[in-house]
């Protein structure tokens, strides 16, 4: 197959799925996958069979679940507009406002659509702000002071607007239970008068329970607690991640090597500003399998293994992301596997300079890889007109 491109494996899909379902199961939460981490809808078949659900925070994700997943969406967006919310009013199960004012504006098209629409009707939630942060990097930060998501508490002192049936927090990314302990610490204390009066809780995103370490057993102890504190309530999860992580790789090949300054830079035919850009924004160092220690899989670096950054193969200057050890020299023709390039990965990925996009495989659990998209100057052309 010709470099780059990425492979999504299917028993590695499988696996996170298998675990997914088995919190949902003990934990008697409802967990629906997020389109803003992965909507590579060719692998859906397989999700389906574990997950139908979704959350979606555009009218694009909306009908991609209508036509790929599932007919039940949990809808969310910063703002709705005239020209928007009739479509999400008509696609979704649940809509969560982010403020009180977005909700007045549009609680009698609910009305008027649930009137008619006795048989489906469309529940209304307000995003609340439990100012609980657990998260280092301020980007992915949503309880940061001067945030633009959610209520605060000050505001629904008096209860919650009539209509109103959900709450819906999300202050996490990539976390683990116990950082979900203290949000939920922190959302009880808040808006703890609320809960008995709602009828579901949906928990947002950023519950990264596929990765190796994470405290299953403490997640599921929690959830069953909130059941006995609140046996009403609907509770929802919404992570990204955990469905798709460490199920895919980026495959790239070296094209030249570089130096300067005593700086080896490894050019490689993918771009980290294209089609890497979790390792810009976080900045995320992937493991490559090829590399030796901390960021390798070939074991501990001999003495004379070299330093290399990788550089992307665009014009702009910080598309590089930097260093790993080799315990060969790198020289162009060699392969790289970078590791764990599939969630939040292709979702992101530009055409920035019209470089080569990667085209995009699937590892069946039996037999050869599937081509699942190859992309071409068609593609880089229309989205230009």
């Amino acid at each position: 197959m010709e470099t780059p491109y990425y492979i999504v494996y299917e028993d590695k899909l499988r696996k996170n799925l298998e675990l997914i379902t088995d919190v949902e199961k003990r934990g008697g939460v409802k967990i629906i996958m997020a389109f803003k981490a992965n909507a590579l809808w060719k692998t859906f078949p397989i999700i389906r069979e574990y997950v139908s659900s979704s959350t979606a925070s555009s009218l694009n994700e909306l009908k991609l679940s209508h036509e790929f997943l599932g007919h039940d969406v949990h809808s969310y967006c910063p703002v709705y507009s005239d020209r928007t919310f009739p479509e999400f009013l008509e696609g979704s199960t649940h809509i969560t406002f982010n403020t009180i004012a977005q909700f007045e504006r549009f609680k009698p098209q609910i009305e008027k659509y649930n009137a008619e629409h006795p048989d489906k009707p469309v529940s209304a939630g307000l995003r609340v702000n439990p100012q609980c942060s657990v998260i280092e990097t301020d980007i992915y930060n949503p309880c940061l002071p001067g945030s633009r998501f959610g209520v605060n508490a000050d505001e629904l002192a008096n209860g919650l607007p009539e209509g109103v049936e959900g709450l819906h927090f999300h202050a996490l990314c990539e976390s683990d239970s116990h950082d979900l302990e203290k949000v939920l610490d922190a959302l009880k204390s808040q808006f703890g008068h609320l809960l008995p009066k709602i009828k579901w809780l949906n928990m947002g995103g950023g519950h990264l329970m596929t990765r190796k370490g994470y405290d299953i057993e403490h997640l599921v102890k929690l959830l069953n607690g909130l059941h006995e504190e609140y046996p009403h309530l609907e509770l929802i999860m919404e992570p990204g991640s955990a469905f798709t992580w460490q199920t895919g790789d980026l495959i790239t090949e070296v094209l030249d090597v570089h130096e300067d300054a005593g700086i080896k830079t490894a050019i490689i035919d993918a771009s980290f500003a294209c089609h890497m850009p979790d390792c810009l924004e976080m900045p995320y160092q992937p493991k490559i399998a090829e590399a030796a220690g901390e960021y390798g899989e070939q074991g501990e670096p001999k003495e004379t293994a070299t330093a290399y950054r990788l550089g992307g193969n665009s014009c702009l200057s910080g598309d590089f992301v930097g260093d790993w050890q080799f315990n060969e020299p790198l020289k162009a023709g060699d392969r790289l596997t970078l590791r764990d390039m599939n969630h939040y990965t292709t979702v992101k990925t530009t055409m920035f300079n019209g470089i080569q996009h990667p085209s995009i495989w699937l590892q069946p659990s039996n037999g050869e890889p599937q081509l699942l998209r190859e992309f071409t100057y068609e593609d880089y052309r229309s989205r230009m007109s």
